[in-house]
């Protein structure tokens, strides 16, 4: 009989806006949240692009926003004809995205070691996809990371079921200016709440809030304009 491997010290590592195009995500950005957020990087084997902004909190101390979009500058020949990391290649978002723009999408979370997390949810029937190696210089330091990423490029649970990352020496908030927004909570809901509720214990991520019901990604964060909620509704 098989064990399931011990995940410790996982949390929410960042939240994933996704957007028609970068400059849109950014703008929506400052119009949410009054604040703008720092370039991020690119993503040459997946053809995306990103903005940062950092929302740690004492509840979710090194957490961060990215605002992700298809690079349009992308080389196809690198990608080898592979899907889009968090369903961006999906028209279904992408129609969303152009009739209501940026949109939360998916969250990611930090484990210490992806692999054998990944193989805790291969044990409940979940292929939470390939553990594969990435890394970009920042002023901060060399960030390195190992990351979970489906061929199909599907988020699973309509993104209430994180994506797994696992971070090198340098974490990406070791480099970003204070915001002044912080995430206050994130709570999700799904038709199918036990089979998510059993998957996030196993990746011992029991205290994010899973209930019956719609499909529903719902972040909370404190601002200096006061409290903003984005939900995913779905998409």
């Amino acid at each position: 009989m098989n064990s399931r491997p011990t995940i410790k010290h996982p949390r929410v590592d960042h939240l994933v806006v996704a957007a028609q195009t970068l400059a849109e995500g950014v703008r929506w950005c400052e119009a949410t949240f009054g604040v703008a957020p720092a370039a991020g990087g690119i993503h040459p084997t997946m053809g995306t692009h990103n903005a940062l902004l950092k929302i740690a909190s004492p509840a979710f101390p090194r957490s961060y926003l990215e605002i992700i979009a298809v690079d349009p500058q992308a080389d196809a020949r690198q990608r080898g004809g592979s899907r889009r990391w968090f369903d961006l290649d999906d028209a279904a978002l992408q129609a969303a995205l152009a009739a209501n723009g940026p949109q939360l999408i998916h969250f990611v979370a930090e484990v210490p070691d992806a692999t054998a997390a990944a193989a805790a949810l291969a044990l409940l029937r979940i292929d939470r996809g390939e553990v594969v190696e990435a890394s970009r210089d920042t002023p901060a330091g060399r960030l390195a990371w190992h990351i979970t990423v489906r061929g199909d490029g599907q988020r699973l649970f309509y993104g209430a079921l994180p994506t797994l990352i696992q971070w090198g020496s340098v974490h990406p908030t070791d480099g970003m200016a204070e915001s002044g927004i912080g995430l206050r909570s994130l709570t999700l809901s799904h038709a199918r709440a036990g089979v998510l509720g059993e998957a996030l214990r196993t990746l011992a991520l029991a205290e994010i809030p899973v209930a019956i019901g719609p499909p529903n990604l719902r972040a909370v964060f404190d601002t200096p304009r006061g409290p903003v909620t984005l939900d995913s509704h779905g998409l």
